[in-house]
C-alpha cells in the first residue's frame, strides 16, 4: 500500500436506528442520534473516548452535547455545514480533510430527527420564516403567494424541465416505483410490504404540479451515523475501510432564489461533481451504483443529469425500462431512499453505500460492487457528492 493510499480518508463505522412513522419514537432528536452514533462507533471497533471530531447535522444538535453523552474526552474538531440535505456528503469531505491533516483521528457524523412525530416542515416555516433557505427573498416573494414548502419550491424546476425536454409524469413514476421496489428487499424500510404499480402512482393525489404524493419523500423518525478515519488507522480496527476517493460540495447562483437563475437547472452538484470525479480519478461510467438524494422524484432525475450519468434532457429516458433498478445499468437507492425507506437527511444513503461496498446488503446486494456515488441535495439546490470505493 502506498503512502498516499495509507493516508486516505475512509468510512470505518456505520449505524442506523429503527425507522418509524407513527406518533412518537419515544426518544428526543438528540437521543435518537446518540443511538445511531453509539452503533456506528461500536461498528468501527472504537469507544466513545476515541472520537475526537464531531460534525452534527445543522440545527439538530451540538458537538458538545454529543461529546458529553458519548464520553468523547478529547474533542479537538467540531464543525457544522449548513447545506440542508447536502450536509452529510459535504461533511464527508470536511471530515476527510480533518483526519488526513491531523486535526482529528476519528470523526463522527450523525444525522437524525423526529421528522414525523416532531414539527413538520410547514409548521417550522410558519413559526420561523428565517429557517427557510431563501431567507428574505423567499419570505417576501414566495410565502405571500403560497410557495411555503419544498414540494412547491422544487416543482418549479420539474415543470420547467417537462416544458423544455418533454419529461413525463410516467418517467417520474419510474423513479418512485424503483425506490418502492427496492424497499421490498429492505425489511427496515417504512414502505416494506407496500408495493406500488404505475397505476397506483398516477392515481395518487396531486400536491404541487407535477408532484403527486408518491413523488414526495416520506416523513419519518430515525437516525444514522458514520465514523471517518484514515486507512492507516483503520488497519487496527475490525472493519474493512470504505475509501473516500473524492468528495465536493457547491451552491447554485443565486443560492437563495430559484426562478431568476440564468440556468434554472444548474445546482451545486453541477459544480461539485466534476471536481469530485477529477479527485477520485474515475468517471461516472465507472460507478456500480448511485445513492441519489431523493427528496422528490424529479430531483433524482436532475441529479442523474448534473452528475454526468447522462446529458441534460436525457434523464427521462435514462430512468425508463428498469435501468435504475437492481439488475439495471445503474441501480439507484437500493435501500428505498427517502421515498420509500425513510428520510434520514441523506445519511441513510451513505450507510447503504457502505453496506453495498462491504457486501452486506443481503437480498439487495449488487454483485461485485466496487465503486459507488452518493449525492446530497439541500436548500434551494445546494449539492454535494462523495465517491466511495472498497
Amino acid at each position: 500500500m502506498s503512502v498516499t493510499e495509507d493516508k486516505q480518508a475512509c468510512i470505518i463505522g456505520i449505524g442506523q436506528t429503527d425507522l418509524c412513522r407513527k406518533p412518537g419514537s419515544g426518544m428526543t432528536q438528540l437521543g435518537i442520534q446518540l443511538k445511531a452514533s453509539t452503533e456506528a462507533i461500536a461498528d468501527a471497533g472504537l469507544r466513545g473516548r476515541d472520537i475526537d471530531g464531531i460534525m452534527p447535522f445543522p440545527n439538530l444538535g451540538h458537538a458538545e452535547a454529543f461529546a458529553a453523552n458519548l464520553g468523547c474526552e478529547n474533542l479537538r474538531y467540531a464543525s457544522i455545514i449548513h447545506m440542508g440535505g447536502a450536509a452529510p456528503c459535504a461533511s464527508l469531505q470536511a471530515a476527510g480533510a480533518a483526519v488526513t491533516t491531523g486535526m482529528a483521528k476519528h470523526v463522527l457524523i450523525p444525522a437524525g430527527w423526529n421528522g414525523y412525530s416532531g414539527a413538520r416542515v410547514k409548521q417550522t416555516v410558519s413559526q420561523d420564516t428565517a429557517s427557510i433557505p431563501g431567507g428574505a427573498i423567499a419570505r417576501d416573494f414566495y410565502l405571500p403567494f403560497g410557495l411555503t414548502v419544498p414540494p412547491q419550491w422544487y416543482s418549479l424546476m420539474a415543470r420547467r424541465h417537462m416544458h423544455e425536454y418533454g419529461t413525463t409524469a410516467e418517467q417520474l413514476g419510474c423513479i418512485a416505483l424503483a425506490m418502492r421496489k427496492h424497499a421490498q428487499l429492505n425489511e427496515a424500510a417504512v414502505m416494506h410490504g407496500k408495493e406500488m404499480t404505475m397505476e397506483d402512482y398516477l392515481a395518487s393525489p396531486m400536491l404541487a404540479d407535477p408532484y403527486r404524493i408518491f413523488d414526495c419523500c416520506i416523513e419519518t423518525d430515525g437516525a444514522a451515523a458514520v465514523v471517518v478515519t484514515t486507512v492507516e488507522r483503520a488497519r487496527d480496527l475490525d472493519k474493512k475501510p470504505i475509501r473516500i476517493l473524492g468528495a465536493a460540495a457547491g451552491q447554485p447562483y443565486p443560492a437563495d432564489e430559484i426562478t431568476n437563475r440564468k440556468d434554472i437547472f444548474q445546482t451545486g452538484l453541477t459544480i461539485a461533481a466534476p471536481e469530485a470525479f477529477a479527485t477520485a480519478g474515475v468517471t461516472p461510467s465507472d460507478a456500480d451504483f448511485a445513492m441519489i438524494y431523493d427528496c422528490f422524484t424529479f430531483e433524482v432525475l436532475q441529479q442523474i443529469e448534473e452528475v454526468g450519468f447522462c446529458k441534460r434532457g436525457e434523464g427521462g429516458s435514462f430512468v425508463e425500462g428498469g435501468r435504475i433498478e437492481l439488475g439495471g445499468d445503474l441501480p439507484i437507492n437500493t435501500h428505498g431512499g427517502l421515498l420509500s425507506e425513510a428520510h434520514l437527511l441523506g445519511m441513510g444513503h451513505i450507510v447503504e453505500a457502505v453496506r453495498q461496498l462491504r457486501g452486506t446488503a443481503g437480498e439487495r446486494q449488487i454483485a461485485d460492487a466496487e465503486l459507488g456515488v452518493v449525492t446530497g441535495w439541500g436548500d434551494f439546490g445546494d449539492g454535494s457528492i462523495a465517491i466511495l470505493s472498497n
